[in-house]
């Protein structure tokens, strides 16, 4: 059986990776045109080079949850036959265990050259202009899709849903796209559906199934079903 899982927002936030978006569509004050965007960057570099260097160093305070834990424990069970892919920028999942992920929206831990087009692991802070690795251009940006850019390797997400027995969306609020049209994608080639999430989002309708609450408590409890009726 081929499981797929999109992971969002709502599986780190029980970390206590904060989501950013307040109700009143703000990212920590700031307007989401200001600081994820490409004409954000280009207006004003610094300004999203520091919002982008806090949120890399709180990675350090945060620690994975058993949702996380979770889905590496599954991967340990169906191998190459799991994929992991997530919307969320930080590296939870890598250290859950987790090896199949696709990060489909960048990593946080994680630099891209404007100069060279290449990217390179990176921890500490971009606000100061660091040369690249590569090349020696002070042009390093956050390895981080921004709204307006094409999402990290669609193909391969797509192939994946494309064989999909099972698609399982965690955490995710469904209003990004093209993530929020990943059910309908798996749906089309005969796999089975389930949503796990907080509450009802504005795709629950098109699952075959929806379970709310935490993810720590229903990852675990849903992987355990999985693995059983194996």
């Amino acid at each position: 059986m081929k499981v797929v899982v999109l992971t969002g927002a709502g599986i780190s936030a029980e970390s206590g990776v904060p989501t950013f978006r307040d109700s009143d569509g703000l990212w920590e004050g700031h307007d989401v045109m200001e600081v994820a965007t490409p004409e954000g960057f280009a207006a004003d570099p610094a300004l999203v080079q520091r919002f982008y260097d806090l949120r890399r160093a709180h990675l350090a305070k945060v620690d994975t949850n058993p949702a996380h834990l979770a889905l590496a424990r599954l991967e340990q069970a169906l191998g190459d036959d799991l994929l992991v892919i997530t919307q969320n920028v930080d590296d939870l999942h890598e250290r859950a265990g987790s090896t199949r992920v696709l990060h489909m929206h960048g990593e946080l831990r994680s630099a891209l050259c404007l100069a060279c087009a290449d990217r390179f692991p990176w921890e500490g802070d971009l606000a100061h202009s660091p040369a690249c690795p590569g090349c020696d251009e002070a042009m390093l940006r956050p390895d981080v899709v921004w709204f307006g850019e094409m999402p990290y390797r669609m193909d391969e997400a797509l192939q994946a849903l494309q064989e999909a027995d099972l698609f399982v969306a965690v955490g995710t609020s469904a209003h990004v796209q093209p993530a929020a049209a990943f059910v309908h994608w798996a749906a089309e080639q005969g796999a089975r559906t389930l949503e796990i999430n907080l509450a009802e989002t504005l795709s629950t309708d098109d699952f075959d199934e929806s379970r709310q609450g935490r993810a720590g408590d229903l990852v675990p409890r849903w992987v355990e079903e999985l693995l059983a009726g194996r």
